[in-house]
Formats: structure tokens, sequence, C-alpha cells
């Protein structure tokens, strides 16, 4: 007889769960509307609507993503549906690559504007983007008071009158997350690379705080922005920039795990963060419609129980990191 080795569940992509106590349910994989999603160019459309018919419910845009161009794409595909029938998120505070404005009319008016791109009126979640010290330097600070100070209060009262259904925070440096997250009464966060196969910083302090505090996180850039999807492939990417030597032997690591068992590293990948209880979704940009099917098949492989405990033994993830 074959002896039967143990899998985790599998995770259904189009499943729709709460996020944090909001009230919005996403689906647990999301269409993302960065980089990925601009490449798609005429194929845009087909893209979000081989995401659409295969069930999932969340899109995310951003008015940096293409200079609002992403959001000129995603608005008129989704206004084909029903309003209520999924979720829409945008960022405000940071609208160029060098062009942030998070002062309470300059909110007010970067949201009016994703509105108008959209065309489409109540935004769901709007995060406050990329409040990052690597990006404002010796203005951080001022921007960080800023952002509490003028920045929030304007969303705050969108949301009470119900224009916007959720206030968040959107970047990668979990420690500014959890620092804001502290001052003010975020709904959600979206962390960007910030819990994945290779990156487990927010485990130990943010993702426990957002559990005991009801605050829903969704995960984007699960692949780190490439290496943990095409595998340590010459020229692999981490983080938008040729990955570092010690990110490709511990990428090689992982995937001779994964290996092993016949698994994927890109459905390891995609489906770790989901594991955590604080983490509703994983966003994830596409560059063509068959990606779409690509990703919601590796969701839907039933990962061996041994793969995590592997992992766990040879010191790639932490021994604590939930998993099934």
């Amino acid at each position: 007889m074959s002896k039967i080795i143990p899998t985790s569940a599998t995770i259904d992509p189009s499943q729709r769960v709460p996020l944090g106590k909001t009230g919005i349910r996403v689906s647990r994989l999301g269409l993302g509307g960065g980089s990925s999603f601009m490449r798609a160019g005429e194929e845009s459309a087909a893209l979000i609507d081989a995401a659409w018919n295969a069930g999932l419910r969340y899109f995310d845009t951003a008015p940096l993503y293409g200079e609002g161009e992403s959001e000129r794409r995603l608005g008129p595909v989704l206004a084909r549906h029903p309003r209520g029938e999924y979720v829409l998120s945008t960022k405000a505070g940071r609208n160029g690559d060098r062009v942030f404005d998070y002062s309470a009319a300059g909110v007010r008016e970067s949201l009016k504007r994703s509105r108008d791109r959209l065309g489409i009126e109540r935004i769901d979640i709007v995060y406050l983007h990329d409040i990052d010290p690597d990006l404002h330097g010796d203005r951080f600070e001022e921007r960080f008071r800023q952002t509490t100070g003028e920045a929030y209060p304007a969303l705050a009262r969108l949301r009470d009158d119900g224009t916007i259904g959720a206030i968040g925070v959107g970047m990668k440096n979990w420690k500014i997350v959890l620092r804001l997250a502290r001052e003010v009464r975020l709904d959600c966060i979206m962390l960007a690379g910030g819990y994945t196969l290779l990156q487990h910083g927010g485990l130990d302090e943010l993702l426990p705080w957002c559990a005991d505090n009801g605050v829903g996180v969704v995960l984007a850039a699960a692949y780190n922005t490439g290496i943990l999807a095409t595998g340590a492939i010459d020229g692999a990417r981490y983080y938008y920039q040729p990955a570092p030597p010690e990110i490709v032997e511990r990428t090689r690591r992982i995937e001779a795990v994964c290996a092993r068992f016949e698994v994927p590293l890109a459905a390891a990948a995609l489906q770790f963060p989901l594991h955590h209880p604080a983490i509703a979704s994983v966003v994830i940009g596409h560059e063509h419609a068959s990606e779409v099917d690509r990703n919601i098949g590796l969701m839907r492989i039933a990962i061996p129980v041994a793969v995590w405990a592997a992992l766990k033994d040879e010191g790639l993830i932490p021994r604590h990191a939930p998993t099934p």
C-alpha cells in the first residue's frame, strides 16, 4: 500500500472573508492594479474579466500606478457589475514617484480624482500610501505627523458620511504600519511583502496586534515582486531589484524543500500568508489573463503538512509561524 501523506486543506481563492471589523468581505485572492497590471496594456480588460469570471471580488488600485491609468482601466470594467458585488480599494497621499501630499486638502482632492478616473463614486477602502522613511528621508517625521493630523481626520469624515467604507495604510515597513495603527483608528492594513516565505518581520508584533484589535490585513507582493514566483533563476527580482545573493540562496533552499514534495514554490508562497489568522486576502498583480488561472490553480493545490514542517526544521520559516 502507498503511504498516505497528510495534506493541508485547500484554499478557495474566491471565498469571501471578513476584513477585520470593517464589515467588508474580500476574496482570498485579490487582483492588484500595480506594475504587472500596467504591463497588461490592451489585455487589462480581459484580465479583469478573467478574475471576475473566476469568482474574485477584490480589486486594488492607486493613483501612483501608471499616473492614474490603472484606475482608468479598472473602473469601466467593474462598472459593468452591480456595485455591491465587489470590493474596490485605492490609495491616497502618493500621486507620483516623488509626489507626496498628506494634507487634508490633498487627500480629499486625490480621492476626488480617483473617483473621477474610476467612474465609481463609492470607494470601499482607501489606504494611506507609502508613509515610509526610505521614501521621505529627512521629511519623514513631518509627513508622518501630517498623516495623523490631517490626512487621517479628512478620511475619517468621509468614512463617517459613507463616502468611503474603511481607512487603511498601504506600505512595506511593518514597524511604521504598527506605529501608525497605534496612533489612529485604522480599519485595515495592506502590507507589501512584509510576511512572505522570505520576509517574516511582521510576525511577532504587527500581526498579533492586528489580530487582537480586529484590524484586517491584506498581504500584497506575496512573491516579493518576483523571485518567489520565478524561483532562483538568473535575473530574479526582489522588491523590484536584482535579488541579492543571500535571498537567492534562501530561495534555492526553499525550492529544494518544495521539490522534495513535488509542490511548486509559487503555491507555497501564495498560501503561506493566508494561514495567519490576521490575513484575509493576498493581492497579486497579473500581466496576462492566463496568469489568473495559474494563480488560482496554485492556491488550490493541497500542500502536504510536511512541507511546512520541513521549512521550519531547516530554519527557513519561524517555528511559530501559523501553518496547517
